[in-house]
């Protein structure tokens, strides 16, 4: 475990470079920081004097290499517009976009899971396949579309959940202000979650659906049978064990990817974290702050990756994670 545990390491580290290297070549193509700091009443003489003061007018690897050496001691710039560090505004804002991933993750796990197991044992009833055509539909559907329409049915028309915002927060912890904990906090989060499940629920359908349809024609089950266990221990112990592995591979690349989709889902629903904060920073052209956030969605998908491949050796113990894949 801890040379498994080292090898990631070092490979994560190699794709925090990488992902460091790219967010920080793209940020000229952003257009230019000035005009949103300073407006148009600044001359052009002033505008160079800030562009040399800032280092803006040095070379590529002057600036990258500057930008590295502060990376390595957790310091990532400053946000141009917040005047603050730009990791510690992105931490303020990561509790919210955690919440709301967390809440859709959960979402998808009590749905999908008897869901997929139901359609692999009763592949003919009318149940599976109402299932199987509202997972097609919900696949072609962008998550914008789906909030947008959560929105007019529940909060417009129905007027059951709110629209926009957090609601009632409570303080956990330092920079933690949850939701979770209040009545209003949770009502606050029912559609956002829903929205950004909406989008991965369908393929965890179909992908447990799959392979449970695969595992119930194994050897192993047909003897599970055979030695006259009951049904529910055969579905949901022997089959759905063995089921969850592929599964969980995908689950965790896909909870990375539901961060990335966050930036949809908090534009609509005004859901203040970083996916929002990050489209506010294309608008105001700050790019320390995009460089950041960049990095930090990043890092976090390097840490779930690792974290899932740690979960399937516990699940399989047959799984040597020491060994390098041949």
């Amino acid at each position: 475990m801890l040379l498994f545990l080292f090898r990631r390491l070092i490979q994560g580290l190699a794709v925090m470079f990488v992902i460091s290297l790219i967010s920080f070549s793209i940020q000229d193509n952003l257009g230019d920081p000035l005009r949103e700091m300073v407006g148009q009443s600044v001359s052009e003489a002033e505008r160079q004097a800030l562009r040399q003061e800032m280092g803006l007018n040095d070379p590529f690897l002057v600036q990258y290499g500057r930008f590295m050496s502060r990376a390595v001691r957790g310091d990532l710039g400053t946000s141009y517009f917040f005047k603050e560090p730009a990791l510690q505004v992105i931490m303020a804002k990561l509790p919210a976009t955690l919440e709301l991933v967390f809440g859709a993750t959960l979402l998808i796990v009590l749905i999908s899971v008897p869901s997929g197991v139901y359609c692999a044992i009763r592949p003919n009833s009318w149940l599976t396949r109402f299932i199987l055509g509202i997972s097609i539909l919900g696949i072609s559907i962008p998550v914008f579309l789906t909030a947008i329409f959560c929105i007019f049915l529940f909060s417009i028309e129905l007027g059951w959940l709110p629209s926009y915002g957090r609601g009632e927060l409570v303080s956990v912890f330092g920079l933690w202000d949850s939701g979770y904990l209040t009545k209003d906090g949770i009502l606050h989060l029912v559609l956002p979650c829903f929205a950004l499940a909406s989008i991965m629920l369908p393929l965890f359908i179909r992908l447990i659906r799959s392979e449970m349809v695969e595992a119930l024609h194994t050897e192993y089950v047909k003897f599970a049978k055979a030695k006259g266990l009951r049904k529910a221990r055969v579905y949901f112990v022997h089959a759905l064990k063995n089921t969850m592995l592929p599964v969980l591979t995908v689950g965790g690349v896909q909870i990375g990817t539901m961060v990335a989709y966050t930036i949809l889902t908090e534009s609509v629903f005004q859901w203040p974290g970083m996916g929002f904060l990050f489209l506010e920073a294309v608008h105001r052209v700050d790019t320390p702050l995009i460089v950041a956030y960049l990095i930090v969605v990043g890092g976090i998908f390097v840490i779930v990756n690792t974290l899932v491949d740690i979960l399937y050796g516990l699940i399989n113990p047959t799984v040597n994670l020491a060994r390098p894949a041949q």
